[in-house]
C-alpha cells in the first residue's frame, strides 16, 4: 500500500471522537468507523467493464479492519476477490454473513473462526461496535424472490440486514431487500438512527433479466420513516447502466415525512452523523 493509497488516507486520519463516519464505496458499499471500531458493509471492490463507478481502491490496501459485514450472496455484496484479499489485509478482520453462506466465505481460504454466521436477532461484536442481524426479503433469483430465502436454506433466512450500534449512533444498512410485514417495527425496536436503503426499485424488464429488484425511491422513504431513523441514506444506484436509480427522487419523497432528513454523500468522501 503506497503513501497515495485512498484507503490509507481514509483509515489514517482519527476516527471521530463521537457519532459514526459514514464513507459510500458505491453501490451498497460503505466504510463504518467510529471511535474503537472500522467496518465495511456489503464492499464491492473488484474493478469491471460494466461498473460506471471505479473503486477507490484496491481491496488489499483497507488494513485494519475490525468486521466485514455481508448482506447477501449477490457478486455486488459479496465480492469474493475483494474478501479474499480484506482477510489477507487485515488478519484481525472477522466477517459476519448469513448462515446459509458461511461456505461461501471458507471456500475463500478464510478461517471458519474468522466467519460469524448469522440470523435475524443475533448480534456479534467487531471492535466497539455491537452488529445486530435483520431479515431482508429479496432473491438469489428472480425465480425465488421475493422471499426470506428460508425454502433455500434449510429454514433459515438467507437474505440479512444489519443495525450497527457504535460511537452512540445505530444504523441500520438494510442489504437488498423491499418492504415487507415487520420489518419496520422489528428495526424501529433496535432504535436506528440513520437508514441505508437501496431506491433502484423493481421493474418488469429487469426482472425479465434475472435482476431482482428493491425498495424505490417513495419505498425508502416510507420505511426510513416507519423504522423511525432521522437520516435516509440512498444506496444501491448509479453503479450499473440498468439500474440507476433515482436519488433526486428519493430525496423528494423523503422530505414528505416530517422528523426525517436526506443524505446523499458523494462517493468516497466521508460525512460524520452523530
Amino acid at each position: 500500500m503506497n503513501a497515495g493509497s485512498w484507503a490509507r488516507r481514509l483509515l489514517g486520519r482519527p476516527a471521530p471522537a463521537a457519532g459514526v463516519e459514514l464513507t459510500w464505496l458505491g453501490q451498497s458499499g460503505f466504510v463504518l468507523r467510529a471511535a474503537g471500531a472500522t467496518l465495511l458493509l456489503d464492499p464491492y471492490l473488484t474493478p469491471g467493464d460494466d461498473r460506471l463507478v471505479a473503486p477507490p481502491d484496491d481491496a488489499s490496501a483497507f488494513t485494519g479492519l475490525d468486521g466485514v459485514l455481508i448482506t447477501h450472496e449477490h457478486m455486488d455484496h459479496l465480492d469474493e476477490e475483494a474478501c479474499r484479499a480484506l482477510a489477507v489485509a487485515s488478519a484481525g478482520a472477522r466477517f459476519a454473513v448469513p448462515r446459509p453462506i458461511v461456505d461461501r466465505l471458507t471456500a475463500l481460504g478464510i478461517a471458519a473462526e474468522r466467519v460469524i454466521p448469522l440470523q435475524p436477532g443475533d448480534s456479534a461484536s467487531f471492535g466497539s461496535a455491537t452488529v445486530t442481524a435483520t431479515a431482508a426479503c429479496h432473491g438469489v433469483h428472480v425465480a425465488d424472490a421475493y422471499t426470506l430465502g428460508r425454502e433455500l436454506s434449510g429454514g433459515d433466512v438467507r437474505f440479512l440486514g444489519y443495525v450497527v450500534a457504535a460511537g452512540g449512533v445505530r444504523v441500520y444498512h438494510s442489504g437488498d431487500t423491499i418492504a415487507f410485514d415487520g420489518l419496520a417495527e422489528s428495526v424501529r425496536g433496535m432504535g436506528a438512527d440513520v437508514a441505508l436503503l437501496p431506491i433502484n426499485g423493481r421493474t418488469p424488464e429487469r426482472e425479465a433479466q434475472d435482476l431482482v429488484g428493491n425498495l424505490g425511491p417513495n419505498d425508502a422513504a416510507q420505511l426510513a420513516a416507519a423504522a423511525g431513523a432521522r437520516v435516509a441514506v440512498p444506496t444501491h444506484y448509479e453503479m450499473f447502466a440498468p439500474n440507476r436509480g433515482d436519488p433526486l427522487a428519493f430525496v423528494d419523497a423523503v422530505a414528505e415525512h416530517d422528523g426525517l432528513a436526506a443524505l446523499v454523500p458523494a462517493h468516497f468522501a466521508p460525512v460524520v452523523v452523530g
